[in-house]
């Protein structure tokens, strides 16, 4: 039901995040986002994946990014990350041929908890 006074939102395809750049309020580049992870036992976005470092495709680490971590940038349609290179490089990751489990509870608080956002279940 439309307003008179609301704005309207347009629809998020995830096909527009996938892709997308990623930085930091600096402008210095942090990657891309790879995937978008959907819970299954609930239907919400879990965390978005995002690529970072590597050379020509190898040794690319991957991160669950809490996607409310996650700010949208509409001038340049990249996503800004308030952290610094040198925190992503230390932050949970996963190898690109072992991603982790939907259901492993502990890992999915670790992550949130690394870029202190409350997980998305609570």
């Amino acid at each position: 039901m439309n307003h008179p006074h609301q704005f309207s939102i347009l629809p998020v395809k995830a096909s527009s995040i996938i892709g997308a750049k990623v930085i930091n309020p600096n402008g210095d580049s942090l990657g891309e986002i790879n995937e978008m992870v959907i819970d299954p036992h609930i239907g919400r976005v879990a965390y978005a994946v995002v690529s970072f470092g590597g050379f020509l495709g190898m040794g690319k680490k991957l991160f669950a990014i809490p996607f409310n971590a996650l700010d949208y940038s509409a001038q340049n349609s990249e996503y800004v990350l308030n952290i610094s290179k040198e925190r992503l490089e230390a932050a949970p990751g996963f190898d690109p041929e072992h991603w982790p489990s939907i259901d492993d509870e502990q890992w999915n608080r670790d992550v949130y908890k690394y870029y202190e956002r409350s997980p998305y279940w609570e």
